[in-house]
């Protein structure tokens, strides 16, 4: 079992920076793949970022490429998004989610943080 816990949400202006935390309790933080999601009012929720259990590779959706870097800390039990050049469109409930590798459902879920960029 793995308790997350978002936070580092708030209101920025456009062009700003925020820096998501998820702090992950339980078992085995380093044998799971972390991702962050979002989801904006009216709109289906939508993948973001991933990094393997080793933090080797990531992945990011193209909206977010050159803007959001996802990282992790094992020793922390910490996955961390790093979002800069923040724009309007980017206004969501942002996640964290726990997998046990690819091409497995994500089975454990935050309660979300809420990002808001104003323009």
């Amino acid at each position: 079992q793995v308790q997350l816990v978002e936070s580092g949400g708030g209101l920025v202006q456009a062009g700003g920076s925020l820096r998501l935390s998820c702090a992950a309790s339980g078992r085995s933080f380093s044998m799971y793949d972390m991702g962050w999601f979002r989801q904006a009012p009216g709109k289906e929720r939508e993948f973001v970022a991933v990094i393997t259990w080793s933090g080797g590779s990531t992945y990011s959706t193209d909206s977010v490429k050159g803007r959001f870097t996802i990282s992790r800390d094992n020793a922390k039990n910490t996955v961390y998004l790093q979002m800069n050049n923040l724009k309007p469109e980017d206004t969501a409930v942002y996640y964290c989610a726990a997998r046990r590798g690819a091409g497995r459902k994500y089975d454990y879920w935050g309660q979300g943080t809420q990002v808001t960029v104003s323009s």
